[in-house]
């Protein structure tokens, strides 16, 4: 991931950074893993994985999420992205939250798109707001209201 703009990343994470995020995510902070267990006899190779965090801290935002996902890029273009993606927005809905925010890299034209897909509105442009290979990056602000998105579209 360090040499995408896919996240802002700018030194890998450890394995104990990797092991405290995956343990933050449990109950209504959900990580969903996608594998692919036709050829690994079992256990399966990790093709994706799609999570919510917290919005923000302030108690009036508790209703609101923020969602991750991520797909390897050899798989892209397989539907995996939009299999995790609603998934995840049903955990969101049955958790009883109300809006899931996604923060995207604004040349990220296929994550943009996919949300698109899932019901997500484009509600903004947050200019300048990430610097990674000695430019300044831009981030599209998406929203989807969980009672209004679209069902098996």
């Amino acid at each position: 991931m360090l040499s995408t703009t896919a996240t802002f990343d700018l030194v890998p994470r450890s394995l104990d950074d990797q092991q405290q995020w995956l343990a933050a995510r449990s109950g209504a902070f959900a990580a969903i893993v996608a594998a692919d267990v036709s050829e690994a006899g079992g256990e399966g190779e990790v093709v994706g994985f799609a999570a919510l965090s917290p919005y923000r801290e302030r108690a009036a935002y508790r209703t609101s999420v923020e969602d991750s996902v991520y797909v390897r890029r050899d798989r892209n273009g397989e539907g995996i992205g939009r299999l995790l993606l609603e998934a995840l927005l049903d955990v969101a809905e049955q958790s009883g939250f109300h809006a899931v925010f996604a923060r995207i890299e604004s040349s990220g034209e296929a994550s943009r798109a996919l949300h698109a897909r899932c019901g997500f509105d484009l509600v903004g442009i947050e200019r300048e707001v990430g610097r990674k290979f000695n430019r300044w990056l831009d981030v599209a602000l998406m929203e989807c209201l969980l009672h209004q998105r679209p069902r098996g579209t």
